[in-house]
């Protein structure tokens, strides 16, 4: 166990499982105290355990990201029980994946509405405290897709390219008060999604990869926690892609 982030308070969105339970898992093998947001309380529950049988300090709350209300109760809570938070990973985010000509209305709306005005509605509530503090880094969980796009992604593409738009207006608007905006866009990584995955549809993906494989949930992890660290002070308002290579 390191200690860059000794001290620290780090709010995740969606860290129950995948991406966000190993962003969770680095920031506390460092030190960090990590505060779980995500829908169920039951899954909330499991990943705090979880963490704490691995000697890390955790909490978590059940949280719709959607709903500004809920939001800004738990984030008064968290502030109330800690005093500060430092660093905020919007990561929480869902596909609903169709041809254009074939996407609802409802599928465009709830991809938008978690993956970006969720984003939004924690940006806002937690950035008034971090203003206060005049220190925070906010990391936004962005994706290559939002910025090469994809066939039957719109949606998806859409919020994700608003998230890293959203990234480069904030880190200018929260700047003069030291708060660090940035954004981190994963490529192909190996998640429970893509375990499932024919073995020779993983081998075309890792073809396209100049890494020539997929990566992982502690690469997408390990760029997040160089961006909230101190030796990211001077970095803000960027967009680092976690593809091998993908695109560039």
């Amino acid at each position: 166990m390191s200690d860059r982030m000794k001290d620290k308070i780090i709010v995740i969105t969606g860290a129950a499982r995948g991406i966000g339970y190993s962003l969770a898992e680095v920031f506390g093998r460092e030190g960090g105290k990590v505060i779980i947001l995500d829908l169920f309380q039951e899954a909330v529950d499991n990943a705090v355990y979880q963490l704490k049988q691995k000697g890390y300090s955790a909490d978590g709350y059940a949280v719709n990201i959607t709903d500004s209300q809920v939001v800004e109760t738990v984030i008064t809570q968290i502030i109330t029980n800690y005093e500060r938070i430092d660093v905020l990973i919007n990561n929480a985010g869902i596909t609903k994946d169709n041809l254009i000509l074939r996407m609802k209305e409802e599928e465009w709306d709830a991809v938008i509405n978690v993956n970006l005005k969720g984003a939004f509605i924690c940006t806002q509530k937690v950035s008034r405290y971090m203003l206060k503090q005049k220190s925070g880094s906010i990391i936004n969980m962005a994706s290559v897709i939002g910025v090469m796009g994809n066939a039957g992604q719109a949606n998806y593409a859409a919020s994700k390219g608003g998230l890293i738009a959203l990234t480069k207006s904030c880190a200018k608007e929260f700047g003069s008060r030291q708060i660090r905006v940035n954004a981190v866009a994963p490529g192909f990584i190996q998640t429970e999604m893509t375990t499932h995955l024919p073995a020779d549809v993983v081998a075309k993906y890792a073809e396209a990869i100049p890494l020539n494989k997929m990566g992982t949930p502690e690469d997408v992890a390990n760029a997040c926690l160089f961006l909230a660290s101190k030796e990211a002070e001077y970095i803000t308002g960027q967009t680092i892609l976690v593809d091998g290579g993908l695109f560039m």
